[in-house]
This record gives C-alpha cells, structure tokens and sequence, in this order.
C-alpha cells in the first residue's frame, strides 16, 4: 500500500492561468482544490497584477490557506498555484510554494519595461542532481531560503548571462536531472517547463482566450477549461498576451511517466496523454486476474486508490465486487503523513470493515500496492477480525523492489518489502491466504500509453531499478 511511503519529496500539484479579468487567483483557488490529492500539507498562490507579483501561502489546505478576503486581495489577470506533501524534518511555512524573487537585471533583454524584475516559480517531481548544484551556488554566493529542490532553478537562471529571460530560462534546466514540471510566472509571461524523460504530468487548456496549465486534466475541468495539449518532455511553454508559443530546451528526450500517476497520485477521472486514469487502473485489475486468479466469494478494495481495479478485477473474474473496506473521510493520507508513529494511528483510524460484507466469506482484497507491508499486514487483520474465512491480497503493481527518486521519498532497501523477498515471503509477513502480484508486462499493457519508447513511454524502475535518468546525488 502507498500510503505506507515515509512521505512524498515534491509529488505535489501545480496550476497557473494567463490571460482572465482579474480572477486568476479564484480560478487557480478551484484548480488547486481538485489537485487536493497531490498535496494536502501547504498551499500557495501569486497573481500578476500589471508589473506586480503577489503571494499569499501557507501550511494547510487550500481551503485553510485561503478566506475570500485573501482572494479578493490577490487581484491578477495571471496566477500560478502549488500544493505539496512535506516529509518528515521537512515542514517549514518558508518551503511552501510558490516562491517569490525579486531579481535586479534578471534579464539584458532590451524590451524589459521594468527595472526591478520579479519572479514566481513552482514545481512538482524531486531534482536528484540538487544537493550538488546547492552546494556549487552557495560556493558562488548565492543565498538559498528554503530547504525545497524547487528553488535550485531560480539560482540558476539568475546565474545565467545570455541576452533573454527566455534562453537563461533554457540554460538553467539543462543543469537540472531528475522529474520536475516547473512553473515561471513574471510580469510579462507564464512559462511552463517538462523534465526529458516526461515523468512528471503537465497539460495545457483554454477557458475562452486564457490558458491554463495544470497538473492534470481534472483541475482544466474544474476551471471550466477545455484540454488543449500535453506538455511533452523537453518542452518549454511560453504563455503571453501575445499568445502561446511552444519551445525545446534539449533534444534529449523521452517518455518515462512516473507509473505511479496511473497507479495512486492521479485522479481517476483525469486523462494523462489521452489515457483515462479509471480505465488504466480497471484494466489494470484485470489483466491481474489472468495473471493471479483465486476462488473467492467477494472481491473488495482497500480505498480509494484500489477500487478502480478491484472492479476490474471482480468483473473479469465473475466475482461480486462490494463494499468491504470503509475508509474515515476526515483522516488524511497516511502516506504523507510527517512522522511514523501518526502514519501508524493514521492507519488505525482511516480503515474499518463492514462485517455484513465479509463475514464467513473468501475475501479477495485489492490494493494499488505494497512497500514496506505494515499497512497491508494491518487490513488483512481488519478483514479477518470481521469474520472472513479467507483473506487474498491482489495487487494491481508489480513488487516495488527500487528506491523512488523521482518525487517519491527514496526509501532505504531494507525499508522495501519486495527486496529480496520471494511473493511467498511476503504473503506469509502481511498474513494472507495467497497474494498475487502484477507483472510489469501486464501494467505497461494495461495503461497502453500511445508511445513506441521502452515500457511503451512508461518509468518502471520501482520494480526493475532501471531509472530513465541519472541519479545524481543519490548515485554517490
């Protein structure tokens, strides 16, 4: 189960609008709403308002973050908005997104109106090569005032000497390895920026004559906004009154999305690069039962992440999928939880099981995965305690064996269940009757990106440690 992960580094969510009358900051407040998901721990927003950026941020939800009197104060016919987990050690208000920089002579462009530039940024994925770069500017005088990856590209444009915004926008990122999905608001543009490899999600909309750029496609709906394009990998998206014009900053692309949108972070009902997430995970659930099956009586889910598959699952097996697992709305996420003795009380709270589902029944459970077991171990108890005579753990993933590094926390090996572990090993540590995994065929097969790269334009490395990029600091 995801949500046993220590927590995520920046899988966070990011939206930004050009081009409205003076709503930017409330559309960007409904468009960080429904990435809610992605990030639950801090919420920012700033607004173009002629030559001026303006920020308010905070610890909490969107909703907490922001009263209709900050809104009404955050006046703009630009914005761009972030919300992220935070991991242990790691909660501080001065990380929260997105940042804010003046910058004098940011730029020799000779059509910059304005002395004194500023600029906005933000980020969503984890710069492997960060701590690195960190050091090197510092060495060179710069003056960092967060603990956040993110703000590494600002340093780096600024060190930048070529004759526009633009070309040191460029030059800074091609310094940068890992996942990232940047977002760059200054007074005249909005700019949004994909990793060569593609692993982080970004898409483009139009709401009448604006754009809108956005973590994922449910965020365009919420706005009232149509899907205009993905954000391939390598791309530079320069957004102005002047319109929309789309730039590379290398060559060196490919697609390697993190698979672990399709399998937990993204909403179901959004599309990445034309695939439904509901539909990949159903898929997903039922390729697993060709590859996994078992005589149960009822098939059910450990929510939410796992119900689209487990409908797969039920369907392609003949097997009723019900309602056996109950989760408490108003516990968050344990898996992002800042430290390991909430995550477990998380745990304890946000699960029950309806006992008129399961009771003297084979029970199949379906869950998006599992990392370090605990949590499984936890619901497979849940389910037995509520008078199941049998408990099967089905897992719509392959086994995670591999350090994340691409924006989910790069736990220890030890710390992986799937490590050196036969699926027999771990099916006897979580307590089941029989666990069967996914094979990574299966899930590539099942999402069926439309892309001819290696994993058909999928990053699998969770599972086979072949990570599409370098590992920077980690490889040290």
């Amino acid at each position: 189960m995801l949500s046993e992960i220590r927590g995520a580094t920046e899988e966070c969510g990011v939206f930004g609008i050009w081009g409205v009358e003076d709503t930017a900051a409330q559309l960007t407040f409904f468009g960080l709403h429904s990435l809610q998901h992605r990030g639950e721990h801090g919420a920012g927003i700033v607004t173009k308002n002629g030559n001026e950026l303006i920020r308010q941020r905070g610890m909490g939800l969107v909703s907490d973050v922001f009263t209709k009197e900050h809104l009404d104060n955050l006046r703009g016919s630009a914005a761009i908005g972030h919300v992220r987990n935070i991991i242990e050690g790691r909660n501080r208000a001065t990380d929260t997104q997105p940042f804010l920089f003046q910058f004098e002579n940011l730029s020799s462009a000779p059509n910059r109106k304005f002395e004194y530039s500023s600029m906005s940024l933000c980020h969503n994925g984890n710069i492997v090569n960060y701590h690195s770069l960190r050091r090197e500017l510092e060495q060179q005088g710069s003056i960092f005032h967060s603990n956040s990856d993110s703000e590494v590209l600002a340093h780096l444009i600024k060190c930048q000497h070529n004759d526009t915004f633009v070309e040191n926008v460029k030059a800074a990122l091609c310094q940068i390895k890992g996942a990232f999905a940047y977002l760059i608001l200054t007074p005249t543009e909005l700019i949004a920026a994909l990793d060569p490899c593609g692993l982080r999600p970004l898409c483009i909309g139009r709401l009448g004559k604006a754009f809108v750029v956005a973590s994922e496609t449910c965020a365009l709906d919420t706005v009232g906004a149509s899907f205009y394009q993905d954000v391939k990998p390598g791309e530079l998206v320069i957004i102005s009154d002047a319109g929309m014009t789309v730039e590379s900053y290398t060559d060196q692309t490919t697609h390697a999305l993190c698979s672990m949108e399709f399998m937990y972070f993204a909403r179901p009902d959004s599309d990445i690069y034309g695939v439904n997430v509901h539909t990949a995970r159903k898929n997903m659930g039922k390729v697993l039962a060709t590859e996994a099956p078992v005589e149960a009586d009822v098939v059910t889910a450990a929510p939410d992440s796992g119900v689209s598959a487990a409908i797969g699952y039920a369907e392609a097996m003949g097997i009723p999928y019900e309602l056996g697992l109950i989760k408490n709305r108003y516990v968050s996420r344990t898996f992002i939880q800042p430290s390991q003795e909430l995550r477990e009380l998380g745990v304890k709270m946000k699960l029950s099981a309806v006992r008129g589902v399961v009771n003297n029944k084979r029970v199949v459970v379906v869950d998006d995965s599992i990392v370090r077991g605990t949590t499984t171990k936890h619901v497979v108890q849940l389910v037995r305690d509520a008078g199941a005579t049998e408990v099967h753990v089905r897992i719509p993933a392959p086994i995670f064996k591999y350090p994340g590094y691409y924006g989910v926390d790069p736990s220890a090996l030890d710390e992986l269940i799937g490590h050196n572990r036969t699926v027999e090993e771990i099916c006897e540590m979580i307590g089941a009757d029989s666990l069967g995994f996914l094979s990574i065929d299966g899930l590539v097969d099942s999402i069926n990106l439309p892309f001819t790269d290696k994993y058909k334009g999928l990053c699998v490395a969770y599972f086979n440690g072949d990570y599409p990029t370098e590992l920077g600091d980690y490889a040290l």
